[in-house]
C-alpha cells in the first residue's frame, strides 16, 4: 500500500483478510458492508450467502473447526448482529477461531436514531466474544483487523468481533496513510518445559491404569500423528471428546471411543483409571462435571491446555502444562525414552472393551411405534462410512449419532458444545462441506432442532452442496418430554409435542432430493439414493418417541427415595438438610 493510490476501507479490510490466508467468508447481505463485499470480490475471497445470520456464523465456526484456520462471518448492523449473537457465543465457548465482521451506522450520525442503530453492539458482544472492538478510522482498519485475527488464532482460540461503521468502511485514504496489517500471521506453538515433560513421564510410568482423553485442542492432524506414534511404543488407551474422534484410526488397539465410555467401565467390572491425561480439553459438563464419573475423583490428573487459567477448573491437577497438544505428546514420548508402564497392554485391552457395550443395550431394531433411533443412526453411519464428516444436531438425536459415528481422522465429528445450542446443524453442515468440498457430509438432526434453521435448505440448493440431511422424527422434543415424564410421570407432557409436519415435503419444496422412511429396511437404500444425488438430499426417518436415550437419564439426575434434595434437571441437585 504505497504511493498516492487511494484505498477504500472495504479494500483495505479485504486485503488484510487475504494476507491472513482467508479464502472464504460466510455472509448475509447488508448495505453497511457493500464496500467490503466488493473488496472480497476483487481479492478473490469467495462469499457464501445464507438466509439467517446465525446460520452464517455457525458455518464460519464449522469451517474453523474442520480446517483449523480462521473462520470469517460478515453480517450487517442491528438485527443482523443480534441474530448472530448465538453463533458468537457458541464459537467462543468451544474455542473456535471465528472473526465476526459487523456493520454499524455512520459515526457522524451517532445519537440521531439512525437506521439499525441505537444499540451499543460492542457492549452487547463483549460478554460472549473473546474480544470485540469498533474500528475508529479508515486508516486503522488493517492493523486492528490483524489484531483481531491474532486474538482469534492464538492462545485459547475463540470468537472475536470487529464493528466497522459504514462511513469508516466506505471512505478512502491514501495508501501510505493506511496502517500495515502487522502480525497478521502470528501463530506461536508453545512447548512444555523439559521438567514438565519429565514429570508427566514419571506420572505415567508410576500409573497402573493410565488413560488419555483428547479434547478439541487435540483435534488436528499434528496431534493425531503424535498420538499414533506414541501409542505404537506406549500402548496407552485414548478416549476422545467429539471433535477429537479419529485421532486414532478405527480398529486401533488403543482406541477407547468417546470419553463417556470411561463411565461404563464399572458396569463391566473394570477398575477406573488411576491417571488421566487430559490433552487439550476442558473440565466441565462434557467430562461429567464434578461427578467423577468420567474423570475419577481418586485419579491423578495431568492437564495440557493452551489457557493456563483453564487448568485446575473444578478439581486440582497434579501436573499442569500450558502447551500445544501435539508438541506436548512429542515431549512426553521423548521423556519416556522407550519406557512404558508394566502391564499396560493388558490394561488397555480392558479399558477399551467398554466401547462396544452401548450397542448391546438396544436389541430391538423397530417397534410398532417406529424405528429405534439408535439403529436408525447406526444405519446412517454405516452408509456414510468412516471417511465422511458428521454434523449432529438436536438433543437425543445428536447423542444417538455421536454413539455410532466412527471416523479415521480428527475434526470429523461436529456437534454441541458448552452452549448446548440447538439449530447449529444446517450452518455447520454447509461450513464443513465447503471446508472440504470433496468429502461427503451428513447432517443428522432431530425434528425439534430442524425447525430452527430449516430455511438453510435453500442455501444448500442454491450452492449445490451435496449434503445428506437426515432427521430422526419422533414428533416430540425428545429430551424435553422424556425429562418431563421422568420427573412427573409417564403421562405428563407440556409444550413438548410437535407432531404433524412432513419434513420430507418441506425439503422437497426447497429443491432437495427427499424421502420419508418408516421401515428400518428402507434406510440403507434411501441413503444410497441420497449419496448418488448430485446436490443436497433429505431423509426423514420416523422413530419411536418412547425410546429414551441414557444420556437424558444421566443428565437429568435422580433423587433417592426418602431424600428431600431438590432435583435440578441437567445440573447438580441441591442438597437439603
Amino acid at each position: 500500500m504505497a504511493g498516492t493510490e487511494k484505498l477504500v476501507g472495504g479494500q483495505i479490510l479485504a486485503r488484510t483478510l487475504k494476507a491472513a490466508g482467508v479464502k472464504r467468508a460466510f455472509a448475509l447481505h447488508g448495505g453497511h458492508l457493500e464496500a467490503l463485499l466488493k473488496g472480497c470480490l476483487e481479492e478473490d475471497i469467495a462469499l457464501t450467502d445464507f438466509r439467517h445470520e446465525s446460520a452464517a456464523g455457525h458455518a464460519a465456526d464449522a469451517y474453523a473447526r474442520v480446517t483449523g484456520e480462521l473462520g470469517v462471518c460478515i453480517i450487517t448492523a442491528g438485527p443482523g448482529f443480534t441474530n448472530a449473537i448465538t453463533a458468537i457465543a457458541n464459537a467462543r465457548l468451544d474455542s473456535s477461531p471465528v472473526l465476526f465482521i459487523i456493520g454499524a451506522p455512520p459515526l457522524r450520525e451517532v445519537e440521531t436514531n439512525p437506521l439499525q442503530g441505537g444499540i451499543d453492539q460492542i457492549a452487547m458482544a463483549r460478554p460472549c466474544a473473546k474480544w470485540a472492538l469498533s474500528i475508529p478510522s479508515t486508516e486503522r482498519i488493517a492493523d486492528l483487523t490483524a489484531m483481531a485475527i491474532r486474538k482469534a488464532m492464538t492462545g485459547t482460540r475463540g470468537a472475536v468481533l470487529l464493528e466497522v461503521p459504514i462511513d469508516i468502511l466506505h471512505m478512502s485514504v491514501p495508501a501510505d496513510r493506511a496502517t500495515p496489517p502487522a502480525g497478521v500471521n502470528v501463530r506461536p506453538r508453545p512447548a512444555p518445559a523439559p521438567e514438565e515433560a519429565a514429570q508427566l513421564a514419571d506420572m505415567l510410568l508410576a500409573a497402573k491404569r493410565p488413560v488419555i482423553i483428547a479434547g478439541s485442542e487435540a483435534a488436528n492432524e499434528a496431534t493425531a500423528q503424535a498420538l499414533r506414534d506414541l501409542t505404537a511404543s506406549v500402548p496407552i488407551p485414548v478416549f476422545t471428546k467429539s471433535l477429537a474422534s479419529g485421532v486414532l484410526p478405527i480398529g486401533h488397539p488403543c482406541d477407547g471411543g468417546t470419553a463417556g465410555n470411561l463411565a461404563m467401565l464399572p458396569m463391566i467390572g473394570v477398575d477406573a483409571p488411576d491417571l488421566v491425561i487430559l490433552l487439550g480439553g476442558k473440565m466441565g459438563l462434557l467430562l461429567g462435571g464434578r461427578s467423577g464419573a468420567i474423570v475419577p475423583h481418586a485419579a491423578q490428573l495431568a492437564q495440557i491446555h493452551s489457557d493456563a487459567s483453564e487448568i485446575g477448573r473444578i478439581r486440582d491437577v497434579q501436573c499442569a502444562i500450558q502447551a500445544d497438544a501435539a508438541l506436548a505428546v512429542r515431549a512426553l514420548q521423548a521423556a519416556l525414552a522407550g519406557r512404558a508402564p508394566g502391564g499396560l497392554a493388558d490394561w488397555t485391552g480392558r479399558a477399551v472393551s467398554a466401547a462396544g457395550l452401548f450397542a448391546t443395550l438396544f436389541p430391538e431394531v423397530e417397534t410398532d411405534k417406529g424405528i429405534h433411533p439408535f439403529h436408525a443412526a447406526a444405519a446412517v453411519a454405516a452408509a456414510m462410512g468412516p471417511d465422511a464428516a458428521y454434523v449432529f444436531d438436536g438433543g437425543e438425536a445428536a447423542s444417538w449419532g455421536g454413539a455410532v459415528a466412527q471416523v479415521n481422522r480428527p475434526a470429523s465429528v461436529l456437534s454441541h458444545g458448552y452452549l448446548g445450542c440447538l439449530g447449529i446443524g444446517p450452518g455447520f453442515a454447509v461450513g464443513a462441506q465447503l471446508a472440504e468440498p470433496g468429502r461427503r457430509v451428513v447432517h443428522l438432526t432431530g425434528d425439534g432442532a430442524l425447525g430452527f434453521h430449516i430455511q438453510e435448505f435453500d442455501t444448500m440448493v442454491r450452492h449445490r452442496l451435496p449434503i445428506v440431511n437426515v432427521v430422526l422424527n419422533n414428533e416430540v422434543w425428545g429430551m424435553s418430554i422424556h425429562g418431563q415424564q421422568i420427573m412427573f410421570g409417564e403421562n405428563y407432557s407440556l409444550i413438548s409435542k410437535i407432531a404433524g409436519t412432513n419434513y420430507a415435503d418441506v425439503a422437497r419444496a426447497f429443491g432437495c432430493h427427499s424421502e420419508r422412511v418408516t421401515r428400518y429396511a428402507d434406510i440403507a437404500p434411501a441413503m444410497r439414493r441420497a449419496l448418488d444425488h448430485d446436490g443436497p438430499s433429505f431423509i426423514e426417518i420416523m422413530t419411536d418417541a418412547d425410546v429414551v436415550h441414557p444420556v437424558t437419564v444421566s443428565m437429568l439426575g435422580q433423587v433417592e427415595d426418602g431424600s428431600s434434595d431438590v432435583l435440578i434437571p441437567y445440573y447438580e441437585n441441591i442438597p437439603v438438610d
